[in-house]
């Protein structure tokens, strides 16, 4: 039963800390980045779809990406919608096959401003793993007439540090992309 709160709450752990990375690579740094772009939605008939639905992605230099789209029609669609994304700073532009995106270089104040988004962000992955033990240790607290104090006691240990190493991984990952927003 605790090993079962635990391997749940492991789980839960290791979803934060992934969802923590995949935020942080939509960030944007001085190079032109494809997963910029994944979470933009175009308004395709209708209906809100992600650019790499629609597209093909591709980074021919450091700092620009093109973007071809699988059916020509929705190419004003997708122009519009990587000019309408804010915190993006960049003026797409459409020669009729394809939309070509060319990343301007970071000001150190941008670079700053972006330090900080991807801060907030950490701080709501580590949030959010904390929840995810206040949750297991209530399930363990719930346990407690089951099994006994001292089991309850040890897995809450084993939560602790499990906690612990988690938060620690978004820390490292939080770290590098700092480091790669200051990189010029």
């Amino acid at each position: 039963m605790i090993a079962d709160v635990l391997t749940d709450a492991g789980t839960r752990m290791t979803k934060a800390v992934e969802a923590a990375r995949d935020e942080f690579s939509t960030v944007r740094t001085g190079r032109a980045n494809p997963q910029l772009f994944q979470r933009i939605l175009v308004d395709y008939y209708g209906t809100p779809t992600p650019i790499g639905q629609l597209a093909a992605l591709q980074n021919p230099e450091a700092r620009s990406i093109v973007i071809t789209p699988y059916d020509k029609t929705a190419l004003r669609a997708i122009e519009q919608a990587i000019r309408d994304t804010p915190n993006l700073g960049v003026n797409p532009t459409n020669d009729g096959n394809l939309v070509r995106v060319t990343m301007p270089e970071l000001t150190e104040e941008r670079r700053r401003d972006y330090v900080k988004l991807v801060r907030g962000k950490g701080e709501d992955a580590k949030v959010a793993i904390r929840n995810v033990r206040r949750r297991a240790k209530d399930d363990l607290d719930a346990l407690k007439s089951e099994v006994g104090d001292d089991e309850v006691a040890r897995g809450e240990k084993e939560l602790e540090s499990m906690t612990k190493t988690y938060i620690d991984a978004i820390d490292e990952a939080l770290k590098r992309k700092e480091a790669e927003l200051l990189e010029i």
